[in-house]
């Protein structure tokens, strides 16, 4: 009975483990690899040796955003790209409440089970809240930061957000993100200035992770939180004074359908001493200026002013 419930189990590892067929892997060259949180499995991507560099992704999009930065720059460093439990092919589970400050739990224990330390962690969207929420509780593993379009300070006074949020709290917006796929159909798509930049294949590796109204709650789930978590996020604005002396570079597109300049400014202003990088591009300046952005990494990574 025991050989056949661990052959049981090992048929089942197998098979989660598997390549989904729609991915592109000339795209997506990847090994997929899976790690077991206490709320749920989340997948990631491993590559190259080195001082290791963390991405973090936002919504509704997975590790398939850093695709071509973790194939540059894993030649000298080790590159980690996780997909947060109900993105990408990580676990989209019912129970999992969906939260950023749930999603930082479980970036904890991630980093925690894979041992890493001095990491260069790079934020985008709503990975900005989930990641530096994270760094909050632990000052000490974060070497350096980068920072695309993100924030980290309450929302609820933000009209813009107000309004956003009342929408997808809404049962249009509910049946939007459930029944349609809203968020990678359309907002995704919206996010980009030079939307030539988002291709028909490209811009089907960010749909097809949610086919169903199961796989969706995730991103819903994270949806209802832009506002919702908005005391939290001014609780981590105010704790991030640990981080403040950590080298920082900022990319930032000019032309976000979602992130004004003003949020840059507010950047600025927090972290004086952070390289910032500006772009004519949209939310998504890793899709719409992937070589400069890569570029202006390198040069952040080798600056010698900015090592121990």
């Amino acid at each position: 009975m025991r050989q056949i419930t661990f052959l049981l189990f090992m048929m089942n590892t197998s098979i989660q483990a598997q390549t989904p067929t729609w991915i592109d892997t000339f795209l997506y060259p990847f090994e997929n690899r899976y790690i077991q949180l206490k709320a749920g499995r989340m997948h990631y991507v491993d590559e190259g040796e080195g001082e290791v560099l963390l991405f973090i992704h936002g919504t509704p999009s997975w590790s398939f955003l850093y695709r071509d930065f973790v194939k540059e720059l894993s030649q000298d460093y080790r590159c980690i790209a996780l997909d947060h439990l109900g993105f990408g092919l990580s676990e989209k589970s019912d129970t999992f409440s969906g939260t950023p400050k749930a999603h930082a739990e479980n970036l904890a224990e991630f980093v925690e089970q894979l041992g890493l330390e001095k990491v260069t962690l790079v934020v985008h969207d709503f990975g900005g809240p989930i990641g530096l929420g994270w760094a909050n509780q632990h000052p000490e593993k974060v070497k350096r930061i980068v920072l695309f379009n993100t924030w980290l300070w309450a929302t609820e006074e933000n009209p813009e957000a107000r309004k956003a949020d009342k929408m997808i709290r809404s049962w249009l917006g509910r049946f939007l993100y459930l029944h349609l796929n809203f968020s990678p159909k359309v907002l995704l798509k919206k996010g980009f200035a030079q939307k030539e930049k988002l291709s028909k294949e490209v811009h089907r590796q960010y749909r097809k992770p949610f086919p169903d109204k199961a796989s969706r709650r995730g991103v819903y789930k994270i949806a209802q939180n832009l506002v919702g978590a908005s005391a939290w996020y001014g609780q981590q604005w105010e704790k991030f004074a640990a981080l403040d002396n950590r080298p920082c570079l900022i990319l930032w597109g000019t032309e976000d359908a979602f992130f004004k300049r003003e949020e840059l400014e507010r950047w600025r202003q927090r972290l004086p001493q952070a390289h910032v990088h500006t772009f004519p591009c949209g939310h998504f300046v890793q899709e719409e200026e992937t070589r400069a952005s890569i570029n202006a990494i390198k040069a952040f990574l080798k600056d010698e002013r900015l090592r121990e």
